[in-house]
Formats: C-alpha cells, sequence, structure tokens
C-alpha cells in the first residue's frame, strides 16, 4: 500500500516536472529581477513553478493545545506554554502547554499505575486489537482534518500529508492492531526432566520522543508497537510540531484505551526530554531525532537505570546512479530522493553518486528539474515544496550552501532563500562535490541536492560507506549482478533499488554506525517492548521428554 502511495507521489512528482514550465515564466521573471548573487556568484537560471501569495486559510481549528495525562487533558504544572510557529509565515498559530520535569513525573505515575494496576495488560490481546483498530477508523474519518493540522504546524504539502502519509498511518496502526494477537513464546526441550517455556511480557512503562519532520507518522512507529505488546506510553513530542499528536490522542481514547495507558506531553528537550529519558520509573526508551540528541538520550538512560534504548538517527545516504541506467529516470528518482518533504528525510539520498560516463548529462539533467519543482504555499494544490521547519534549520541550509560554494562546489541552481516570507528555500544543486567538503559529509536536512562523480564499483562502494552515517542508500541499475554486489556491500539498514522511500508497514527500518540501535516497524518492531521470560519446571515421571 504504501509503496504504491509513494510511487503514485513520484509520478505524480514527473507530471509536474514536464508540465510546468510555462506556468513559471512569471516567477522565472520575478526571481531574474529579484535575485542578488551569492557570494559574488551568480546563478544563471532559476525558476519555480509557483510563487509565494498570501497564505491559504488552513480550515481547521486548533482545539488542544494541553497536555494529556491519566485521560485528561491537563494544563502544564508550572502553567507555562510556549508558541508554535506557522512555517509559511512564522506568526503563532496556538500556545502549547510546556511539560517539564514535574509534568513528566505525573505522566510516569499514570502510566506505570495503568500498567501496575490497570486493564491495558490485563485485557486479552483481541481486545487490545479492537481497540487499535477503532483507532485507526477514527484516523481514517478525520483524515483531511490531521492533515491539515499537519500542514500547517509543519509545512509539509498538504496533499502528500492527506494522500500519502495518513493512509499510511491508518495502514501502519491496522498492522500493528493485527500483531497483538499473534504475541507468544515457545515451548523449548531442554536436557532431563523440565518442562521449559518462555514468555514474551509487555515491558512496562515505555519513554518515547518523536521528531518534528513526520510528526504524526513518527507516533504511529512508536505507539502502534507498544501498545500491540500491551505496555503503556509516556511520549514527548517535538517542540515544533505538538498539534497532531495531541489530536490523534483524543481519538485513540475514543476508540477505548483506558486512562493512563497513554500520556502526551509536549515540551523542550533538555527539560521534559531529559527527564523522561533519566528517568527511574520508565522502563524503556525510544527516540527518533539527530545523532547528537540520540547520543545525550542514551547517556540519559544509562546514567539512570540502564533502560534499554532504541535510537533512530541521523543519515547521509548515498543514491548510486550506475552506468548503465536510464538517466531521465535516475534523475526523477534522485530528485525524488533528496527533496521529498523538504529534504527533510532522516534517510534522503543526500549523496548523489552518478557514473562517470553519464555525469554531465545527468548534472544538466538534474538541474533542469530542481528549477521546475513547484515551490509554495503547502495548501496549495501541486505544489511539491513547502517551507522548511523553522527559522533555525532555514539558516542552518543556507550555511550549508554558503560553505559549498566556499567550499569549490558549483552551484548548478537555486542557493537562496525564495519569497521573501516564511522559511523556504530555492531547491539547490550542487555539482564537482568533493567527499570531504561538508555539503557532502553532514546531515543537511534541506533541498540541497550534491552530485559527486565515481569511475567504477569498488571505489563507489568505498567511498558511500565512508561515513559515519549508516540508514540507507538507493540503487539505480538494470543489472541484476551490479544491484546484489552493491546491496550486500553497502553498509547501511535499507537499501532501496530502482526505488526509494518505500515505507511499507512491514518492512524493517533502523541504521547502522551512528544512525542508531534497533529497528522500527515490521515484526522486528515488535522486540523492542518486549521481555523474555524462561520458565523452567520439574517434571515427575513424564511420560514422554
Amino acid at each position: 500500500m504504501a509503496a504504491r502511495l509513494f510511487s503514485s507521489l513520484l509520478s505524480r512528482s514527473s507530471s509536474a516536472a514536464s508540465s510546468s514550465s510555462s506556468s513559471s515564466s512569471s516567477a522565472r521573471a520575478l526571481l531574474s529581477r529579484a535575485r542578488k548573487p551569492l557570494l559574488g556568484r551568480e546563478i544563471k537560471s532559476y525558476s519555480t513553478a509557483a510563487a509565494i501569495e498570501e497564505p491559504i486559510n488552513p480550515g481547521v481549528t486548533v482545539n488542544h493545545t494541553q497536555l494529556f495525562i491519566n485521560g485528561q487533558y491537563v494544563d502544564s504544572a508550572s502553567g507555562k506554554t510556549f508558541p508554535t510557529f506557522d512555517p509559511r509565515t512564522g506568526e503563532v498559530i496556538a500556545h502549547v502547554a510546556e511539560g517539564e520535569a514535574e509534568d513528566i513525573n505525573r505522566a510516569v505515575a499514570a502510566a506505570r499505575k495503568a500498567f501496575d494496576e490497570g486493564p491495558w495488560p490485563r485485557m486479552t490481546a483481541y481486545e487490545r486489537a479492537n481497540v487499535l483498530f477503532r483507532f485507526a477508523d477514527l484516523l481514517e474519518k478525520h483524515n483531511d482534518e490531521i492533515a491539515a493540522l499537519e500542514t500547517w504546524d509543519n509545512g509539509k504539502p498538504y496533499e502528500q500529508a492527506a494522500k500519502i502519509e495518513l493512509p499510511m498511518i491508518v495502514r501502519q496502526i491496522r498492522y500493528y492492531a493485527g500483531w497483538a494477537d499473534k504475541i507468544h513464546g515457545l515451548t523449548v526441550p531442554a536436557d532431563g526432566q523440565y518442562h521449559v517455556q518462555t514468555l514474551h511480557e509487555p515491558i512496562g512503562v515505555a519513554g518515547q520522543i518523536i521528531p518534528w519532520n513526520f510528526p504524526l507518522l513518527m507516533y504511529a512507529w512508536k505507539v502502534g508497537p507498544a501498545l500491540a505488546t500491551g505496555n503503556t506510553v509516556v511520549l514527548k513530542t517535538a517542540e515544533q510540531t505538538p498539534l497532531s499528536a495531541l489530536y490523534a490522542t483524543k481519538l485513540l481514547h475514543e476508540a477505548g484505551l483506558p486512562p493512563g495507558v497513554l500520556n502526551v506531553v509536549s515540551g523542550f528537550g533538555p527539560t521534559a526530554g531529559a527527564a523522561l529519558s533519566s528517568h527511574m520509573d520508565v522502563d524503556k526508551l525510544a527516540f527518533t531525532g539527530s545523532t547528537d540528541t540520540g547520543k545525550i538520550v542514551l547517556e540519559l538512560a544509562a546514567k539512570s537505570n540502564l533502560k534499554p534504548v532504541t535510537l533512530e538517527l541521523g543519515g547521509k545516504s548515498p543514491f548510486i546512479v550506475c552506468e548503465d541506467a536510464d538517466v531521465d529516470k535516475a534523475v526523477e528518482l534522485a530528485h525524488f530522493a533528496l527533496f521529498f518533504n523538504q529534504g527533510q528525510c532522516c534517510c534522503a539520498g543526500s549523496r548523489t553518486y552518478v557514473h562517470e560516463s553519464i555525469y554531465e548529462e545527468f548534472v544538466e539533467k538534474a538541474k533542469a528539474r530542481a528549477t521546475v519543482r513547484s515551490v509554495g504555499d503547502p495548501f496549495k494544490s501541486g505544489i511539491e515544496q513547502g517551507p522548511q521547519i523553522d527559522s533555525e534549520q532555514f539558516q542552518k541550509i543556507l550555511r550549508y550552501i554558503r560553505s559549498g560554494v566556499e567550499g569549490g562546489a558549483t552551484l548548478e541552481t537555486g542557493g537562496e532563500r525564495f519569497g521573501t516570507k516564511g522559511h523556504y528555500i530555492q531547491p539547490t544543486v550542487f555539482s564537482n562535490v568533493k567527499d570531504d567538503m561538508l555539503i557532502a559529509k553532514d546531515e543537511i536536512f534541506g533541498p540541497v541536492q550534491t552530485i559527486l562523480k565515481f569511475k567504477d564499483l569498488k571505489e563507489v562502494i568505498q567511498r558511500a560507506n565512508n561515513s559515519r552515517y549508516g540508514l540507507a542508500a538507493g540503487v539505480f541499475t538494470q543489472n541484476i549482478d551490479t544491484a546484489n554486489t552493491l546491496t550486500r556491500a553497502l553498509k547501511v539498514g535499507t537499501v532501496w533499488v530502482n526505488c526509494f522511500d518505500v515505507f511499507d508497514a512491514a518492512i524493517p527500518f533502523g541504521g547502522y554506525k551512528m544512525s542508531g540501535h534497533g529497528r522500527e516497524k515490521g515484526v522486528y518492531s515488535l522486540s523492542n517492548y518486549l521481555q523474555v521470560k524462561a520458565v523452567v519446571t520439574s517434571l515427575k515421571n513424564p511420560a514422554w521428554l
């Protein structure tokens, strides 16, 4: 399902590229008059398929801005709030309760009581499954409203949120609902007169910290397996994007989730996040975010009660285009692999390695594709790229672009702010990139494509693996032997061959090296939330062993 959804998105992107040239003529004229050279270097051509206009009304009301603890919306203990902003304008959408250590304590106490005394772990697995199935139905019913909240708070295109991500979230919840009554242990033969069985038990109170780039999708990836296995949860939202999780949690309780089983605290990393990571009564942690923050989470967990931690962290994924590639198709897929979600993907194909025999052709076509990428209000139909999440990320991306120019890479197109309001950045393409440049080593997390040249497989394998990250990779080739060589040689958690960003509910996702520990999604994620207990019983005069 998810694979088909992403494929359809890619097809629409390709169609947009071929049909947008006439509609972008006025934008080209405007940009050619308004744009200033970047660090003394003029960008010879840049256009976009949509100019920034007055922001479109999202058509949704924000009703839930409090913390959700023990089945109720409540103010923070301090009474403090913080603003969440519209990335299109930088204006405040709403003020949200700011959870801190005391609020984490309240949430953990509610989760502990719900686990130790409440009905959730004691329900039959079939009953827990039915709660999750009803939740999925409610998400489906409220698809458009949730998608509007996600777009308003995050800046991603509404069509992406409504037609791609929300159906994926519904599918993910139904996937885990289906697993709930299929989790069981084993009967194990042993030497001697013993009956041995293993029990798969819920781990207890799970602390979960989700990022801002896919707020509700990450909510589903974490809450789904934790609840299906009978645990209780304290979840901290990203401070940039708290709204969709607070809304969805209301629906989950409408579906029949008992109070205290899922508690949601909005707040900041150094306060709420640190308190959750170091809490002595949290039995397990799951974190998605940057590698630097992941290190802090892991350290806090170790220094407190040595709770197990799963980490889904940063990436600098290679996208390898081999010499036998259909260049047009490879350009489109590489474009999608990098620019999807404004480039704000941990697994973005952000190092595009292209064989030297087709390098020049690829660069010209990649540049042409980027110049017709439609940038604008994410609520507008046909828009491919909305604003970056906030001013901090916006400025960070522009600094990396400047470093690429100063380091000697060729800025083919883009490189500047788009428009005068909000956090929009022109789709940017660099060629003649070297492996030691910051734009080739660091996770930029923005719409910046870096194109590198390689000679042969041995060389590109060595260069692709020469990274502290190991989250994902893309391979584009028509040769099955080449594909097999690369998929086994690349030190990453996922390799997409002639596709990218296929996130089916059953496909595990996670990284090697500094891209994290453990796996999200699929059957592998269930083990993150289970303890295995061996039970050995002596037998007297057994009829058989």
